[in-house]
């Protein structure tokens, strides 16, 4: 597929002047060039127009521009300061590719025609009876508009937008009319226009989207009509009294947007299929895949809004991006796959819902490309340094080729699952947590330890009398055990505060769409559908409203329940009671009863456990992030599993070192790129933006004892990764753990593309190209530096 920069796109004005000598004719329209201004809207100030010699846009303004920023256009022209306007569509038609043999050069996909909503129609001086007559038609060839006379004042600005046929990326943009004037050349609205000195003309004549949207979701989530109308008015004083439209909201409109809400249903047709159509194609801005279920073909509906693509594009460019997959597998018709990203209190946003009956590689490849596609249209330069999944069936390499980034494991839902599966099915405590410990070394065999089946054999002589968890998990797990092991072997983790954010936005999904009787509403796409894209996506956005702007925070308190790691935030280190020579067991002093403790077991660990009620449900509590924090702070807690992989990779390079010295220099660029990261941590850290960094001590019997001679700076380097561990890096309770996340998975990741590399066998002679692509050990195909 084309890019825009294959297509010209950034053309500067001097490319144009050789243009303006000579006018173009039509058959010269895709020589033109494409321009893609750096700004999140432009107006036709922006571009560069010519017009064209002969064919039907003969004497018009014309440019080109990328099709997806066609609506980055229209708000552009919408937002002039000296004619606010709003542009309605007039007129569209469609055709579908391949319905032309011999398409013209300026042949359409899509004709769409935007005009202001000042016009055409005039009727500022219907009741003098001087002007145009309500009964004349319009010159737009459209029948009256009733109800909208007091917004006509006969502006002839309007433009047409055509997505070419032999070029979909690109849109033809015609000027017809690029100025706010009548028919007889003169300003009709705007600061230009005296007659709207002093009146609503002089605004925009509808509310914007944005303010539509924002006071949709108040509504949504139950805010009333006087606060609403309270809240705006103090907002539009607070900016020092009105200036556009927005800012004379009035009671009607809210009361016509709660009109529009009551009036919405969900089921729009008997047929959920037809049903899931026809919003498909009321909401194209908001679909970016959708695939629909012939008998050769799995059911795809990707979601993503306006503002969760502005949330994707703040908080997943630099950062992580998490999958939340399969909820509601056992009762929605199809289950539905979250991609969340985070904020800096480790809030899981949604960012995009995917609704798919098959999680296929290249079912997953289709909607992922099409979304990382589109967000790309918006910034080039977005980025992503991790991907977070909770599930090893995926295809890591299709994820790897589309993101550009690191993978990473989330171990919630398993997790999740064996702890509420062992509180239904085992009643001792004691023995539960047992279980859940023997359960974790089963996931955490490494490659010199004990193999997963020997692992498995043991804990199921152990907990023989336990028949009921075993005939689960037998049936259940045992045959996925290899998948989940090979996944930890050759993926890094995330660790419990990413687990935290991603569980608190499972349950609250699942309180909103699954807390209620079964229903027959379920089984249905449409109905899943319309609750995410009004009340739950109404949910998410007050909560980011409300903690941005410090409005509402009494009803966000009531709606919104904060996630473990911020609630660990308010536990003093006094509070937690531990016994550094022994370890078995932490308590930590209830914050609402100063009189309990809770205790928790296996500190520091992945599968800790603890005896309160929201980690009694499964869920990684407030008390388990907080002890598992001060244990790696003070360094008294036995490794982390995922520190002992860490370790484990550092181990195997020290053991085999390369001799080939192709084979080291390229080993060698690769700990080059990792110093340099760990580099820029430390000042980061230098900065105050991180902790300081905590050298971990090792003794004469230790490490050193068996470190192999080697190069000098390869041995350095190797001992240096060796201090800077995934432990030592605190988590930053000033809300930028993400970032020691993210760089904790930089570490892991390049150490383990290292060892890999060494572990491929050398068949050529030729010296390696940095930038290549190179097939690691277990066969997975992984990108070179860079």
């Amino acid at each position: 597929m084309a890019t825009y920069k294959d297509l010209g796109v950034g053309a500067s004005k001097g490319s144009m002047k050789g243009s303006e000598n000579k006018m173009p004719r039509m058959e010269d329209i895709l020589n033109l060039p494409v321009q893609d201004p750096p700004y999140a809207e432009f107006s036709a100030a922006h571009l560069n127009w010519v017009k064209v010699d002969g064919g039907r846009q003969g004497g018009d303004d014309i440019a080109l521009i990328p099709f997806s920023r066609v609506d980055d256009f229209v708000k552009g022209e919408s937002n002039k300061v000296e004619c606010p306007a709003s542009f309605r569509i007039e007129s569209r038609r469609k055709r579908s590719e391949g319905s032309v043999s011999k398409p013209r050069v300026d042949g359409y996909l899509e004709y769409t025609i935007y005009w202001c909503s000042y016009g055409p129609e005039d009727y500022r001086d219907c009741d003098s009876g001087i002007g145009d007559f309500p009964n004349n038609k319009p010159t737009s060839g459209k029948g009256s508009r009733p109800g909208r006379r007091h917004m006509m004042r006969g502006c002839l600005c309007h433009f047409t937008v055509k997505r070419l046929y032999t070029r979909p990326l690109l849109a033809l943009i015609i000027f017809n009319q690029k100025n706010h004037v009548d028919k007889t050349g003169a300003p009709c609205h705007g600061s230009l226009d005296r007659d709207a000195i002093g009146t609503r003309a002089m605004y925009a004549p509808r509310i914007s989207e944005e303010l539509r949207q924002r006071i949709m979701s108040l509504l949504y989530i139950g805010v009333p009509l006087d606060n609403i109308i309270q809240h705006h008015t103090e907002e539009v004083e607070r900016h020092g009294g009105p200036c556009n439209r927005d800012d004379f909201l009035t009671r009607n409109d809210v009361r016509n947007m709660e009109r529009v809400i009551k009036q919405s249903t969900y089921e729009l047709h008997l047929n959920d299929a037809v049903s899931v159509r026809i919003w498909v194609q009321r909401h194209q801005k908001c679909v970016f895949f959708f695939q629909d279920s012939p008998d050769t073909e799995s059911f795809i509906l990707g979601i993503q809004t306006e503002w969760q693509l502005q949330q994707m594009l703040r908080y997943g460019h630099n950062s992580s991006i998490a999958a939340n997959s399969m909820f509601g597998l056992n009762k929605l018709k199809c289950p539905l796959c979250t991609l969340l990203v985070f904020d800096a209190y480790q809030n899981g946003i949604p960012v995009a819902w995917v609704i798919s009956s098959s999680y296929a590689s290249q079912d997953i490849h289709m909607w992922m490309g099409s979304l990382v596609e589109r967000v790309r249209a918006r910034d080039l330069n977005w980025r992503p340094t991790a991907f977070l999944i909770d599930d090893p069936s995926f295809e890591i390499s299709v994820i790897r080729d589309i993101f550009q980034c690191r993978i990473l494991l989330c171990l919630w839902r398993v997790r999740r699952v064996w702890i509420r599966n062992l509180l239904k099915k085992c009643c001792n405590f004691d023995v539960q947590r047992e279980m859940f410990k023997h359960l974790g070394r089963i996931l955490y065999c490494s490659r010199s330890g004990p193999n997963a089946t020997d692992v498995v054999e043991e804990f199921m002589q152990v907990f023989v009398d336990q028949t009921a968890f075993l005939e689960y998990f037998k049936a259940f797990w045992l045959p996925r055990i290899d998948m989940w092991v090979s996944a930890m072997r050759t993926l890094p983790l995330a660790n419990q505060e990413v687990l935290a954010a991603i569980e608190s936005y499972h349950s609250r999904l699942k309180s909103k769409l699954l807390s209620d009787p079964p229903s027959r509403s379920w089984h249905r796409v449409d109905w899943l559908v319309h609750v995410l894209t009004t009340e739950f996506h109404s949910l998410c956005w007050f909560d980011q409203y409300a903690e941005e702007s410090a409005f509402f925070r009494n009803m966000r308190e009531q709606s919104f329940s904060m996630n473990s790691w911020r609630r660990a935030l308010h536990i003093s280190d006094d509070d937690v009671i531990l016994d550094e020579e022994d370890l078995l067991f932490v308590k930590v002093i209830s914050q609402s009863d100063r009189s309990h403790a809770y205790t928790i077991w296996n500190p520091g660990s992945e599968f800790s456990l603890c005896d309160c009620p929201w980690s009694r449900h499964g869920n990684v509590c407030k008390h388990i992030i907080k002890v598992g924090v001060l244990c790696r702070h003070r360094q008294v807690a036995r490794p982390s599993l995922a520190l002992q992989a860490y370790r484990e990779i550092l181990l195997s390079l020290l053991q085999n070192p390369p001799d080939d010295p192709i084979v080291l220099d390229h080993a060698m660029v690769h700990a080059t790129r990792m110093q340099q990261d760990l580099k820029g941590l430390e000042e980061l850290s230098s900065r105050g933006l991180l902790q300081p960094v905590i050298h971990l001590e090792t003794n004469s019997n230790g490490a050193e004892s068996f470190v192999p001679q080697v190069n000098a700076p390869f041995e350095r380097f190797v001992k240096r990764s060796w201090a800077l561990s995934p432990g030592s890096t605190q988590l930053d309770f000033g809300g930028r753990s993400s970032l020691a996340i993210s760089s904790q998975a930089l570490i892991n990741n390049q150490m383990r593309e290292v060892v890999q590399f060494l572990k491929v066998p050398q068949v050529s002679n030729e010296r390696p190209i940095i930038g290549e692509h190179a097939v690691t050990g277990n066969g997975d195909v992984r990108h070179g530096i860079g």
